[in-house]
This record gives structure tokens, sequence and C-alpha cells, in this order.
């Protein structure tokens, strides 16, 4: 019974450290990788909420999150 607890202990350790070591996955954290790029955060003019710059709609007030945002704020604020 001793040598068959021992089998598995050692078979449970094996599968442990191939585990750890499975190729494929970084060894880094993405923020670390030379390949991950930060993008610049704007922040909604109607409800400022925090999004990447690629995201963000144009308007005439700044940038927004949702169309409905954009459209909410230019009925606030008209043109002068």
């Amino acid at each position: 019974m001793k040598y068959v607890l021992l089998v598995v202990a050692v078979l449970v350790l094996v599968w442990l450290l191939r585990g750890a070591r499975r190729p494929g996955l970084p060894s880094r954290p993405a923020a670390d990788r030379a390949d991950a790029k930060a993008q610049p955060m704007v922040a909604c003019q109607h409800c400022g909420v925090h999004l990447p710059q690629h995201d963000a709609l144009p308007g005439r007030g700044g940038v927004f999150c949702t169309e409905a945002h954009r459209a909410a704020y230019e009925r606030q604020h008209p043109p002068a």
C-alpha cells in the first residue's frame, strides 16, 4: 500500500511541475511585455467615465462614451 501512495505522490508532483512550465503561456505579465501598448485614456464630457481614446466619440464639446451622451451634451450646450 505504501508503494501505491508513493507512486501516486510522484505522479502528482510530476503533473504539478509540468503544469507550471507549460509552453505557450507568457512567463511575464502583459504589462511587462514589449508588445503591450499603453492606450491614452480620456473622460466622457457628459458622465466622466474614462475610456480608451480610440473608443471615444468626438463631439462639439469634447469626447463621449456613447452617441446618447454626445447628443445629450449637445442639447444641454447649444452652439453660441
